[in-house]
Order: C-alpha cells, then sequence, then structure tokens
C-alpha cells in the first residue's frame, strides 16, 4: 500500500521512486519509455505514478530529455469539417500521449506563408510538425521549406518528402460506387469539391475508374465548393428532373443541400434519387431522409499521426505512409433504383 502523501501537497518523482523501491532513474526511464525496463518494474512504477496521481513537471521533463514534448500543427481551411476534425484528434491524441500541441493557421499566399509559419512553430521549439493541408498548391509551397525535426503530412497518398498519414480515399470512393450499382443504379452523377483539394481529387478519380469496372454511364462531374448552398443551389438551377438516378456527393454538406433542394422540388429521395455523402458529419443522421454516406474515423487519425511523430522523435522505425480504412454507413437516402429505402 503506498502513503498518502500530506493534503494540498503535490508528489514528487523521489516520492514515487520511494513508493516503488525503485531509483528516481528509474522511474525518469519508465516516464520517457526506455526500453532497457523490465516489464514487473514499468508495471510496479506505473502502479505507484497511477495510486500517488504523480504528474511530471513538463519543464523538468523537457530539461532532461532536450525535448518540448510538444507538436507543432500547421493547418489550413480550419473551418471545413476533415481539417478542423483532424486537427481536435490530433490535439487529443497528443495530450493522451503527454504532448501539447501548437497550432498555426496556414495562409493560402505561397511558399513565404509556408516559411511563415515553419518559423513560428520553430521557434516554439516544437519536436515534430504536422501538416493539415489539404490543397495541392499548399503543399508544393510547403516543399519550398525545410526543418529539422519529423514532419508528417495528412493525406491519403504517400509522399516523397513527408511522413504520411490519412484516410483512404480511393477505397471510400470504391464502395460508394459499388453500394449504389449494387442497388441496381447505372447513371450516377458526381457532385466532386474543389479538384484543388488532395481528398476531392483522389475520390474523383477513384470514382470515375470504379464507375468504368462497373459499366455505368460515363457523364462529366459538377465541381462543388464543399458548402450546402452549392448543393442546393445546384438542383435548384435544373432546368428539368434529371436523367441519373443517382448522386454521390463528395462531402456531406453538399449532400444535405441536395436533399434540401430535392425535398422542395418534389423529387422524392431515395424513390426516385438516391444520394449518398462523405464523413459522417455528426447532422447526416438526423437529415430528412437520413444521409447514407462514408464514415472518416478522425478520432483514429489522430492517434495515428501521434505515434508515428513520436516514435520518430524518439528515433525509432516508423512507417512511411499509414493509412486509415473506411466503411459506408447505410440510411435512408439510398435504395434500389425506384424502390424504397433498405
Amino acid at each position: 500500500m503506498v502513503s498518502e502523501k500530506p493534503p494540498g501537497t503535490k508528489p514528487n518523482i523521489r516520492q514515487v521512486a520511494a513508493a516503488a523501491g525503485v531509483s528516481h532513474m528509474t522511474v525518469s526511464r519508465v516516464l520517457n519509455d526506455h526500453p532497457n525496463i523490465k516489464d514487473s518494474t514499468r508495471r510496479k512504477v506505473l502502479r505507484v505514478i497511477e495510486e500517488l496521481n504523480y504528474r511530471p513537471n513538463g519543464a523538468a521533463r523537457a530539461l532532461a530529455t532536450q525535448r518540448s514534448q510538444r507538436i507543432g500543427v500547421m493547418i489550413e481551411s480550419a473551418r471545413e469539417f476533415g481539417p478542423l476534425y483532424t486537427l481536435r484528434a490530433v490535439e487529443d491524441a497528443a495530450r493522451a500521449a503527454g504532448f501539447g500541441v501548437t497550432s498555426v493557421p496556414l495562409a493560402e499566399h505561397g511558399a513565404f506563408a509556408a516559411r511563415d509559419a515553419m518559423d513560428y512553430l520553430v521557434s516554439q521549439g516544437v519536436d515534430a510538425v504536422c501538416v493539415i493541408a489539404p490543397r495541392s498548391s499548399s503543399l508544393a509551397a510547403l516543399r519550398q521549406v525545410s526543418v529539422d525535426v519529423p514532419m508528417l503530412v495528412v493525406k491519403s497518398s504517400g509522399d516523397p518528402h513527408y511522413l504520411t498519414v490519412g484516410v483512404d480515399q480511393q477505397l471510400g470512393a470504391e464502395l460508394v460506387v459499388d453500394h449504389v450499382a449494387g442497388l441496381g443504379h447505372r447513371d450516377v452523377l458526381h457532385l466532386a469539391g474543389p479538384l484543388d483539394w488532395l481528398d476531392a481529387r483522389a475520390r474523383e478519380r477513384a470514382f470515375h475508374a470504379r464507375s468504368r469496372q462497373w459499366g455505368l454511364k460515363e457523364r462529366p462531374i459538377v465541381v462543388g465548393d464543399w458548402s450546402a448552398d452549392f448543393g442546393y443551389d445546384f438542383v435548384k438551377s435544373m432546368k428539368r428532373k434529371p436523367d441519373y438516378t443517382a448522386i454521390f456527393a463528395a462531402n456531406d454538406a453538399m449532400a444535405m443541400g441536395l436533399l434540401h433542394g430535392f425535398a422542395e422540388w418534389g423529387v422524392e429521395v431515395p424513390a426516385q434519387m438516391s444520394v449518398v455523402g462523405f464523413d459522417d458529419v455528426p447532422l447526416s443522421r438526423h437529415a430528412i431522409p437520413p444521409l447514407t454516406t462514408v464514415r472518416q474515423d478522425f478520432d483514429v487519425v489522430g492517434l495515428k499521426v501521434v505515434e508515428v511523430l513520436t516514435a520518430a522523435v524518439r528515433g525509432g522505425e516508423v512507417p512511411a505512409r499509414t493509412t486509415v480504412g473506411v466503411e459506408v454507413v447505410v440510411r435512408e437516402s439510398s435504395a434500389p433504383v425506384g424502390g424504397v429505402a433498405l
């Protein structure tokens, strides 16, 4: 049994060491994931840390390890669902791993903006950098900036310059095509996101490739701007009811705009038109009808980002590319051609 500490005092590392019957250096090695510690000793020290509610002094740890225990995040388009939820997931995972996060917005002004953002993070002494820059033009600017700490970009494809972690966008689009084609649809429109966005481009390419495999009718895509207003305005601008029987929208916001527009026009979803989105935003299950969509697990993305970067900081082996899977969440907005929701 660990002795109780006096009320109002915080335990220190030497008290933890005394209670565990080890040296304070052993406690320090356990806290810093040193490999040369017996499992039984590690478990004993961690149990005492939990019982004493010991919290390491961040400044002391930084001095001892010559690390700040901080990850820098450069983020673009933080108002959009994907980048925002990715940042939150990285912050949560970093906190659980004992790291802080310093984030800085990436402005849309090319290499100088990227260099300014990187200079700021370096001035904060970050141990690693995560880049949430979803546009290809932003990555092009970042490639002109170098940094002496591990750097990771959140994107689905690999990259010769950076570590990457990302959702399997190609698989997500393929699963959508498999879903609607399996329901009998042979004429499907793709409402894409802005094609400078890496995710939008990956979804668009995978949609066309899978559609050809199914023998679906080829038709030009419509390029949107991610907003629900765009989906709504697209429907309202139609001169006549469309020939296609399903729409794959590249995100849930545009899909819900489509639902609104079709409801006003009198096109029944899903009896006359199936609609599928991408993201599984919290509101998608409350759309009318509830939206079939692709679920991205941003919590897993954040966890993998932090796992890769913290391992790289410690000098461990890390994968150059990490891919997170997806799944189609089938709800009432998709159904067989001329049928009812499954």
